[in-house]
C-alpha cells in the first residue's frame, strides 16, 4: 500500500447521513475481485442518476478527500466498499461517524477514516463546499484549512502507524516480528524435521497443481 504521510486537496461536500455499502459498492458487482479499476462502479447508482454527482463534477473529480456526514459505509462488512473509493484516489473520509466495520477495513487499505463533530465538523463542511483546498498532516493529526484554522483528530498509535508505513496488519506482523518467525521455524524445522518434510511435499503438490491449472 501507499504510505500516508500528508495529503493536500480539495474535499468533496457528500454532505448526507447513512449512506451504506450498497450506496458505495452495489452489491451486484460483488463477484468483481479484483482491486484495480473497481473505482468506476463507486456509487453507480448516484453517477448514473438524473443529477450530477460531486465525485464526477470540477474541481471534486480529483478530491483526494471526502467529507460526509453520520454513519458513512454502514451496512454490510463487504471491503469492496473501501476497495472502490480507494481505487477512485480517495485518501482520506472525514465523517461525523462511520460504520464499525467500514472503519476498520480503511485502515486494511491506505485509507485514514477521520471522526470529527461540532464546530470541527462544520469548519471543515464549510471548506469543502467552497472547493477550497484542505491538509491532512497524519504524522501531527491535524487538518489544515486554507483560513489557516487547524483541527487536531485522534486516532490509535497502531493504526497510526499502519498508515504512516503504508502496511496492513500482516505486513506490519512480518514487519515487525518477521526475525523471530524465522527463528521460531528455524526450531520447529530442528526438532521436528517430520513436520517440514510433510510441509515442503505440500509446497510441492501445490506448485504443481497450478502448474497444470
Amino acid at each position: 500500500m501507499e504510505k500516508f504521510t500528508t495529503v493536500k486537496s480539495v474535499a468533496a461536500p457528500l454532505l448526507e447521513n447513512a449512506i451504506d455499502t450498497d450506496v458505495i459498492f452495489p452489491a451486484r458487482f460483488l463477484l468483481l475481485l479484483d482491486r484495480e479499476g473497481l473505482g468506476r462502479y463507486a456509487f453507480s447508482e448516484r453517477r448514473n442518476g438524473p443529477e450530477p454527482f460531486v465525485l464526477d463534477t470540477p474541481p471534486y473529480d480529483t478530491a483526494k478527500i471526502l467529507v460526509t456526514g453520520e454513519n458513512f459505509g454502514t451496512g454490510s462488512s463487504r471491503e469492496q466498499a473501501v476497495w472502490t473509493i480507494a481505487d477512485l484516489g480517495i485518501r482520506c473520509v472525514i465523517a461525523r461517524s462511520f460504520g464499525e466495520i467500514f472503519f476498520a477495513n480503511c485502515f486494511k487499505n491506505g485509507v485514514l477514516p477521520v471522526r470529527l463533530g461540532g464546530d470541527d465538523m462544520a469548519a471543515v463542511e464549510r471548506a469543502a463546499e467552497a472547493a477550497e483546498e484542505i491538509t491532512i498532516d497524519l504524522e501531527a493529526q491535524s487538518i489544515r484549512l486554507s483560513s489557516g484554522r487547524e483541527i487536531r483528530f485522534d486516532i490509535e498509535p497502531n493504526l497510526k502507524r499502519l498508515l504512516l508505513l503504508g502496511l496492513d496488519e500482516v505486513g506490519m506482523i512480518l514487519a515487525e516480528d518477521g526475525d523471530a518467525i524465522k527463528a521460531f521455524e528455524a526450531r520447529r524445522k530442528a526438532d521436528q524435521p517430520w513436520m517440514s518434510i510433510g510441509i515442503e511435499k505440500l509446497h510441492a503438490l501445490a506448485e504443481e497443481q497450478d502448474k497444470n491449472g
